[in-house]
């Protein structure tokens, strides 16, 4: 800002390390009315930071700025500038940065609601400043899309959040899990309206269940009562028509949930992890029957550490840790094909750090898990991949195995910021809203309708490396969220989600789970199409 330009006298910027506000602002005195001055080599004048911390508060939330940025912070301002009220009582204490790293924390949703008490406990938990709060809740908004809309391909059936929080379900509902009361089909997106009045910030699917998260922290769970795959795994005896709290999850604030095939896992205000049913203590570090619906926490590495996000893939979970050094990836669970990334097979009873990522300079922004094979988007926007490679869904150019993170070269020239996957099927998206897919073609699912190249009309081609999906380029839409089917027991489907709220679809449809209508005899679509639904 020009201070010239603006009418405002001209100020001499110093070069001021960060201090805290106790160590600016001397014993209260009675000053005359002479010039103004923020700061400078005489005690502060009629704006002292200590009595209105709003003193920069302005230019620094005005700003979007990175809390790296904050961190970093050294700063002076024209007295212009002061014209936004602080969001609290002065703290002498705390350093202009972390005044104001504060004062955004104040302002995001999950924070509001927190007692004193709670808001020191995470402050600790993130490494003792607030500006590493600010980082942990930015974070964990930006990957799970959290107060945003959603699209969720589940296994025979769809979810889709607006951004005001209502929740449409269509597709398979043999247990109940679209939550209309009912065990029908729905071939077109059905308002839930038992939840009216609640307002829904994330949804996760399972093969015959669904779980809904409410702004307040509570968990809504329909369908099947156990966590097996609904055709194949454990039944549970008692099937939920309608959106019911889990009254075991009440005590808990949750803001995330994933289910993978026979557990689940929630995460919690504060970034910790709590999963129930597995029945084998091998895996997960606890004992349990399979319709168990008792929370345990994850014990282990990250008892301690703040967890962002959650992803679980078939019987395994990946865990987005935020440490005082930058963002982490852990895994637990079932190894099978190198999914944990730790460079073996086997299986870990307890969270451990796959520590690839250092190697590779990269810090991990958002990860994904896949049935058999995980992906990360790093913050530079490098793709990383690795588990079991078959139908080349780990887009190296072949289906060979990788036990541990691997970049994926030919995305070289790509900045991507979001990435999803199946079953053998993986999704990239770029910072300008082009996508990518590789891996399995099964049901059309990637998106690629390469029926005009290929003289046998087959549409269901493996693709092993990286390629534009052009028909999603045609819609002339910015897509911000891919999410397609993670299941090995059935046919998959794709949602592209848009910066302007447009739904598309495309892959199978054979239980109404695209919410598009399709012609006789026909159980895919090869093609995105809009689904008629209002997400704004």
């Amino acid at each position: 800002m020009d201070a010239t330009t603006s009418g405002a006298s001209s100020v001499q910027y110093h070069n001021i390390a960060e201090q805290t506000i106790a160590s600016l602002v001397p014993a209260p005195v009675t000053h005359q009315r002479q010039q103004r001055h923020c700061f400078g080599n005489a005690s502060p004048g009629e704006f002292p930071l200590s009595a209105n911390p709003s003193i920069v508060l302005h230019f620094l939330t005005g700003c979007n700025l990175d809390p790296q940025d904050l961190a970093k912070l050294e700063a002076s301002a024209t007295c212009s500038f002061f014209r936004q009220p602080a969001h609290f009582a002065p703290d002498y204490e705390l350093s202009l940065a972390e005044l104001a790293a504060l004062d955004m924390c104040q302002k995001r949703a999950i924070f509001k609601p927190m007692t004193i008490e709670q808001r020191e406990d995470l402050k600790q938990r993130c490494g003792g400043s607030w500006k590493l709060v600010l980082r942990f809740l930015l974070a964990g908004e930006a990957c799970s899309r959290r107060e945003k809309s959603q699209a969720i391909a589940g296994p025979g059936h769809s979810i889709a959040v607006t951004s005001k929080g209502a929740v449409y379900s269509f597709g398979s509902n043999s247990s109940g899990q679209l939550g209309h009361g009912t065990t029908d089909e729905e071939s077109r997106p059905r308002l839930i309206r038992s939840l009216q009045g609640v307002r829904i910030i994330h949804a996760a699917a399972g093969a015959g269940r669904t779980m809904l998260i409410s702004d307040a922290g509570q968990v809504y769970a329909f369908g099947k009562d156990s966590f097996g795959e609904a055709e194949y795994g454990t039944q549970g005896n008692k099937l939920v028509n309608t959106p019911q709290v889990v009254e075991s999850l009440k005590d808990i604030f949750v803001v995330q949930a994933a289910i993978g095939n026979f557990f689940t896992a929630v995460l919690s205000r504060e970034g910790k992890i709590y999963t129930f049913s597995w029945g084998d203590e091998s895996k997960l570090g606890h004992q349990t029957e399979p319709n168990d619906l008792e929370p345990r926490p994850l014990l282990g590495a990250l008892e301690n550490i703040p967890v962002v996000q959650i992803a679980a893939g078939y019987c395994y979970l990946l865990a987005l840790a935020c440490q005082p050094g930058g963002m982490s990836v852990y895994s637990v669970g079932c190894g099978l094909g190198g999914k944990l990334g730790h460079g073996t097979r086997t299986d870990e009873k307890q969270p451990r750090l796959i520590e690839q990522f250092r190697t590779l300079n990269l810090q991990p922004v958002v990860v994904a898990a896949g049935a058999w094979h995980a992906a990360v988007v790093g913050k530079d926007g490098r793709v990383c991949t690795w588990g079991w490679g078959r139908y080349g869904c780990l887009g190296h150019g072949n289906e060979d195995c990788e036990s541990v993170p691997k970049v994926v070269e030919a995305l070289s020239n790509v900045k991507a910021v979001h990435v999803a996957t199946g079953d053998y099927t993986t999704f990239v998206v770029s910072d300008d809203g082009d996508v990518y897919s590789f891996g399995c073609g099964e049901s059309s699912s990637l998106g690629h309708n390469t029926a005009a190249a290929d003289e046998q009309g087959n549409r269901h081609t493996n693709v092993l490396s990286p390629e534009l999906v052009t028909s999603l380029k045609q819609v002339n839409e910015r897509v911000v969220q891919i999410s397609l089917t993670n299941s090995i027991y059935w046919n998959a489907h794709t949602f592209a989600l848009t910066d302007s709220d447009k739904l598309y679809a495309f892959g199978a449809g054979d239980k109404g789970q695209l919410g598009v209508e399709l012609v006789a005899n026909q159980t895919e679509r090869a093609n995105p199409e809009r689904v008629e639904i209002d997400l704004s």
